[in-house]
């Protein structure tokens, strides 16, 4: 009976990562599956001959435990589709840190705040390096971004620009009008929609857009004469790149194939990234053209209004350590704009735009389900702000407790609950076991921060818990990373995301529709998002002059 369980389970799983193989429709195909299975073969005899050479001649520490898989293909047919939860049960079952076999490559997850710590800050510089799936290559401009690039000069120049350059405190401080003009736009437009159904991934993802863009170059996306009303064109190229993001890769397992693109994710990839690309280069040159005809003194005016202004004006430095050329700096622009969703919200999460409006999502389902939690959150928005004022950004550093409800969601349920992948560029010791030099390490961030010798009742939602939350260089709560790998844009990333909830709290009463069902199920993927869009239905709670 459990053999033939094995047996459909293979099958079934099998076929759902990989029936686009299965289902050749013209000679093409053909041809890529004839190749395929010719290198399976060879994959299988060398695989054998490694497996056996390498359990003769290794000295060191073993490697991690783990399930067994099978030859060639490793682990991948076994895999279910929620990873941090069978990660989850793996660890369960196999230990804090296990490995498994995909393909060609090991992959190596840890599922402890101890060696978590181990890991990002312990030997932070070890696990300091990438190994770029194929999809994320092609979106930016071959892994030359913040993101990708692996730890160097090259990428701490980068990561120094946007640190002290683009995101300095009076670079921050003079965009303040753009957060402040957006949030406002979305509000007025919700008083319109009193009543009605409205989705609030939609509505956070339209104001969080607006509000990158303006700050990126002084215009919104969806407003400007070149682009055109291309926001909602613009969601679907992210939902699109995602998706990529996330689907299983041939290429990735095993990357002598990648050459044949057999899936067309790199094809299809490119094609995205081209639009994007096309519309930053019209945006820049627009730029030089209007920098060009105005005078010096207008232009010192305005140059630090936004980022673009900023970065064009580096580029023009003599300074080898700040300037940069044109692809870079588009790089950086992708980042900004959120583009690299692998890691927007993790690694440089200036706010990238779908990840925020996910969290704005997680954040106001989690207070619908707990009307207690939601009548805290406005009574303190009652009390800092005051029932006639308008909510500005100088009320956030006391909003307290709409401050441990954000917390409370991001440990229950963090943007990506597997982080962004590290790779040691030499083999170490994590755990009293050897993670060798490339293998590819997970930090399963949802289970450790569910982990019930951490957290009392580890998977209730409790705002509480955070309200005098004392880290004491732990690793029980860390949803943006840790190390030099972190994320330098945490303080205006956090300042959005609660700048946008506390204006629809503070404005709106919010109720689920009567023939709509509130669920809290999640989708996982590279953004874990919720199943189902959160629909609600506002109504008047103060009219302010936003």
């Amino acid at each position: 009976m459990k053999i033939s369980y094995l047996k459909d389970n293979i099958h079934l799983t099998i076929y759902s990562y990989w029936s686009w193989w299965f289902e050749a429709s013209n000679k093409q195909d053909e041809i890529s599956r004839a190749i395929l299975t010719v290198s399976i073969v060879v994959f299988m005899f060398l695989w054998y001959k490694w497996s056996f050479s390498s359990s003769k001649t290794s000295d060191q520490l073993p490697l991690p435990p783990g399930p067994r898989g099978l030859p060639i293909l490793g682990y991948l047919p076994f895999l279910q589709p929620d990873l941090h939860k069978h990660y989850t049960q793996l660890a369960h079952r196999y230990g804090p840190i296990f490995k498994i076999w995909l393909g060609t490559k090991l992959y190596v997850i840890v599922s402890s705040s101890e060696l978590a710590k181990t890991v990002v800050r312990d030997q932070d510089q070890v696990f300091a390096n990438r190994d770029p799936p194929i999809a994320a290559l092609a979106i930016t401009y071959g892994g030359i971004n913040i993101v990708w690039s692996n730890n160097g000069p090259y990428w701490r120049k980068m990561r120094k620009v946007l640190v002290h350059e683009v995101l300095s405190n009076a670079n921050l401080d003079a965009c303040r009008g753009y957060r402040r003009d957006e949030v406002s736009k979305s509000i007025k437009d919700l008083y319109t929609k009193i009543g009605t159904k409205v989705n609030i991934n939609e509505i956070a993802f339209f104001t969080e857009l607006n509000v990158i863009t303006s700050m990126l170059w002084g215009s919104t996306y969806v407003e400007g004469e070149k682009t055109g009303n291309l926001g909602a064109e613009y969601r679907v190229m992210v939902f699109k790149i995602i998706e990529l993001l996330g689907a299983p890769n041939v290429s990735d397992f095993f990357p002598i194939l990648a050459r044949f693109d057999l899936q067309g994710v790199d094809r299809v990839m490119k094609r995205e990234w081209a639009k994007i690309d096309l519309i930053l280069d019209q945006i820049i040159e627009e730029r030089i053209r209007s920098n060009a005809s105005r005078s010096k003194e207008m232009a010192d005016k305005e140059r630090s209004k936004d980022f673009l202004q900023t970065l064009l004006d580096l580029k023009e430095q003599n300074d080898a350590a700040k300037s940069f050329n044109f692809t870079q700096m588009k790089a950086l622009l992708m980042c900004i704009l959120g583009l690299n969703l692998l890691s927007a919200y993790q690694d440089i999460a200036i706010g990238g735009t779908d990840t925020t409006a996910t969290m704005v999502e997680w954040v106001m389902a989690e207070i619908l389900d707990h009307p207690e939690v939601m009548k805290k959150v406005q009574d303190e928005l009652s009390q800092v702000v005051g029932m006639d004022n308008t909510l500005e950004e100088s009320h956030l550093p006391k909003l307290h407790y709409l401050d441990a409800v954000i917390k409370e969601t991001f440990r229950l349920h963090p943007t990506l609950p597997l982080l962004t992948p590290r790779c040691p560029n030499q083999s170490c010791t994590v755990g009293g076991y050897t993670v060798p030099k490339g293998a590819i390490v997970f930090l399963n961030v949802w289970a450790i921060h569910r982990d019930p010798e951490k957290w009392e009742n580890s998977s209730e939602f409790f705002p509480e818990r955070f309200l005098n939350y004392n880290e004491d260089n732990t690793m029980w709560f860390f949803p943006f990373g840790s190390g030099r790998r972190m994320c330098p844009g945490i303080p205006l990333a956090e300042k959005m995301l609660v700048y946008m909830l506390a204006s629809l709290l503070h404005a709106f009463k919010w109720s689920v529709p009567l023939d709509e069902e509130l669920d809290l199920f999640e989708k996982f993927g590279i953004v874990m998002k919720k199943r189902k869009p959160l629909i609600l239905v506002p109504s008047l709670r103060y009219h302010h002059d936003y």
